[in-house]
């Protein structure tokens, strides 16, 4: 049976076959000695996305007391989930994530002291602190960068793809044929907004292969 360490870009984690291109955490320990999950689906701010393999390492999943590893399609889904880049793994990436975070949400020449800074910001836009349930944002859609995962008030449970001047369909396995960005309208946006800004800075999130079939 799969287990459920899924993470779509609503921020759920579910139970499904597929694996996807990379893989995180969210700071620790959130599943039972069954391999069920409990409480609520994080123990920190520091949300990361890794590489599927570094160094030749090798992990049996969901061990006792152990992160819980979660997967996910790819970097666009990964980040519409709350996640970033992992400073180990991911160095290059996550160097480049900084730079382009820094422009995008802070004054000219200014820096972060710590990426706990951007950890910090990034969890006050992804959860609701009373019920835990995913915070969103309402965006024009003609103000959205590429990267970005949305949803449309006609179909509220669907996550689609901005890229390249079309919509994408996302699911588990890949995305579906795109189809027209339609005229000017309001959206939900699923990715945090200093993430969907720091792709206008000049971040562009990895996509899977299926973008282009």
């Amino acid at each position: 049976m799969p287990l459920p360490n899924r993470v779509d870009p609503f921020g759920n984690i579910q139970a499904v076959p597929e694996r996807g291109t990379l893989f995180g955490n969210r700071g620790g320990c959130i599943h039972t000695p069954e391999q069920g999950l409990h409480g609520r689906p994080w123990t920190n701010e520091r949300w990361i996305c890794c590489l599927l393999e570094y160094k030749g390492w090798r992990r049996k999943l969901m061990q006792p007391g152990r992160y819980t590893e979660l997967f996910f399609l790819d970097e666009a889904t990964a980040f519409a989930a709350g996640h970033r880049p992992c400073m180990l793994c991911r160095r290059p990436d996550a160097r480049r994530f900084i730079a382009a975070w820094e422009r995008a949400n802070l004054s000219p020449d200014t820096q972060i002291q710590s990426v706990s800074e951007i950890d910090r910001q990034a969890h006050a836009e992804r959860i609701e602190p009373k019920s835990h349930a995913k915070r969103v944002t309402r965006a024009p859609l003609s103000s959205l960068s590429d990267g970005v995962l949305l949803s449309l008030d006609a179909e509220p449970s669907e996550p689609f793809l901005l890229w390249r001047n079309s919509l994408h369909p996302w699911t588990f396995a890949g995305y579906r044929p795109s189809q027209p960005v339609p005229r000017d309208q309001e959206v939900t946006l699923l990715t945090p907004l200093s993430y969907a800004t720091t792709f206008a800075a000049g971040y562009v999130p990895a996509v899977h292969p299926s973008i282009d079939e």
